[in-house]
């Protein structure tokens, strides 16, 4: 059966970044099941989720009290518009959110995915500069190496071009910063008349390799953003719900944000969700007589679906119950100490560790040896689902993991660079 399902996947199926040639020339895993931190494939094999399957999963796979709470909420209604109608999961998350996010954050646009959250961060931020008669406010700033998304304008302020070079003729242009507050303060002095708003990553970019952001940054701009009358739009996709040891990254330098983009853990890894959250001053600019043209004409047909809502809600009771936040201190520690033994490697160049977001540079390895690619399959022979960032690999196993599996998870991923080192 994992033959045939094999076969069918590569005669019918085009996989997101990846390459489709190698694809289909070399044995595929397929997972059939998940149970906690691990995952089955169709042969009976297990591993260990090392990746939380792309960063979403918060409490572990299979987790009772979200299989529950969907259930539960499929017994009533799998999905109802919110265009011209409300429904009860939507709104109880949506007071939940505003409950647990910076201060100030007092509305919410639901929408899919993390490109979704920031597309309408970045149209929200621009209508309310015209609005208020802002009208050369058109621009955007971000910084270099950033990752908002796959949508035209998430890539648009996006900043790798890997991933993003190809698509420049059907971009808008946006203002490209070191992430640095000097240089920062510097293109605000010189464009802040032209600029609706900066969007960046908080403390850390995660899809560049994890690469940390200069302590106080993130504050700095905050700061720099009231002084030249700039909107701060926060993408918390990645960084959002626990990852960073807080709840929100924003939390460590105590910066609320204009606007928030969420995703990614906020069903806990279950259903796709995203909330973008801004401040009333923001919505109130939107609020006007229908002849006025001040709506907000954007909106997706799953927009604050009750099933994914539902499955968000149940995430943010486990966070509170399971005490989430408290009982990861000491896997940090953990993972920081044991993270140590890596410089034994002659291959590694740079452990950056931010709470529960690690990303292993590799050294001295030229891209097409693809030796990121060569570490994830030795992971694999050893019971573990890594999946690199170019020559960065990363470790961003399910907050819910105990200790003992993040030991395993960690020895499995020291073993497997030690292993591709030596070929």
């Amino acid at each position: 059966m994992a033959e045939s399902l094999e076969q069918t996947d590569k005669q019918y199926l085009w996989h997101p970044f990846t390459q489709m040639k190698d694809w289909v020339e070399h044995d595929q895993l397929i997972i059939e099941r998940g149970d906690g931190v691990y995952l089955f494939d169709t042969k009976g094999n297990k591993y260990i989720d090392g990746i939380s399957s792309l960063w979403v999963n918060v409490h572990g796979h299979s987790h009772q009290k979200l299989n529950q709470a969907i259930k539960k909420q499929l017994d009533k209604i799998s999905h109802t518009t919110l265009l011209g109608l409300g429904s009860t999961p939507s709104i109880e998350l949506a007071k939940k959110l505003v409950e647990i996010t910076p201060k100030g954050l007092d509305k919410v646009f639901y929408s899919d995915s993390g490109s979704t959250a920031v597309e309408i961060a970045l149209k929200i931020s621009f209508q309310y500069q015209q609005q208020i008669g802002q009208t050369k406010k058109k621009k955007f700033i971000t910084l270099a190496n950033a990752y908002h998304g796959d949508t035209i304008g998430s890539v648009s302020v996006g900043g790798i071009d890997l991933f993003h070079k190809i698509y420049k003729p059907l971009l808008f242009k946006s203002i490209k910063v070191q992430p640095d507050a000097k240089a920062i303060e510097a293109v605000m002095k010189k464009h802040h008349n032209q600029v609706a708003a900066i969007i960046m990553e908080p403390l850390i970019q995660g899809a560049a390799g994890m690469i940390l952001l200069p302590k106080g940054l993130l504050k700095k701009v905050r700061r720099l953003c009231n002084k030249y009358n700039i909107l701060m739009i926060v993408d918390e996709v990645a960084t959002g719900f626990g990852r960073t040891g807080k709840m929100f990254a924003c939390e460590h330098e105590n910066v609320s944000p204009d606007i928030m983009c969420l995703a990614k853990g906020i069903t806990g890894g279950y259903l796709p969700l995203a909330a973008t959250l801004t401040t009333k001053k923001i919505y109130n600019a939107f609020l006007g007589e229908h002849d006025d043209l001040k709506t907000f004409f954007h909106g997706h047909t799953y927009t604050g679906n009750p099933l994914a809502c539902a499955a968000a809600l149940a995430n943010l009771e486990i966070f509170k119950k399971e005490k989430t936040m408290q009982r990861l201190q000491p896997k940090i520690k953990l993972l920081q100490k044991e993270l140590k033994k890596f410089k034994k490697l002659k291959n590694i160049k740079e452990i950056r560790q931010l709470g529960f977001m690690v990303g292993i540079k590799l050294k001295g390895y030229p891209a097409n040896e693809r030796t990121g690619h060569k570490i994830i399959l030795e992971a694999r022979k050893r019971g573990a689902i890594l999946r690199p960032l170019g020559d960065v690999i990363v470790l961003m196993p399910p907050l819910g993991i105990g200790l003992g599996d993040l030991k395993k998870l960690i020895t499995i991923t020291y073993d497997s660079i030690a292993a591709a080192a030596s070929q």
